[in-house]
């Protein structure tokens, strides 16, 4: 692994680019006034980010591994939350597709990302 900084990392750089749509989706009409989910999805997203840059900083690939699946989780739940924020009518279908979706790219990338690692890992041994 030749990353120097977490921001370096695609699957952070997706992860991030989440939280920015998130951010945008829950500061709009009636999800802004829904405090506890607005909350709740806001702080799964920046779960995301913020797992996989504390397992980075971490130094040991067991432990990132470890974090990468905690950030892999929340994408989930960023997903469930879309789901319960559509039945809400706080958003159409056009935002949930499109969030959903980079959601699903973010986990697909953080998932191939654990993978590598664990290869990585075990033929360094």
């Amino acid at each position: 692994m030749n990353y120097k900084r977490f921001e370096d990392l695609p699957c952070w750089q997706k992860a991030r680019e989440l939280c920015q749509e998130i951010f945008e989706l829950i500061n709009q009409g009636k999800f802004q006034r829904d405090f506890s989910l607005k909350d709740q999805i806001w702080r799964a997203a920046g779960s995301i980010m913020d797992n996989i840059a504390e397992g980075f900083e971490d130094g040991s690939p067991r432990e990132f591994i470890k974090f990468l699946g905690y950030a892999q989780r929340s994408c989930s739940e960023v997903q469930s939350q879309l789901y319960r924020s559509q039945d809400a009518k706080y958003i159409t279908q056009d935002q949930f597709d499109r969030i959903y979706h980079l959601a699903s790219e973010c986990r697909k990338q953080i998932k191939g990302f654990r993978k590598y690692l664990r290869n990585y890992n075990s033929n360094a041994k």
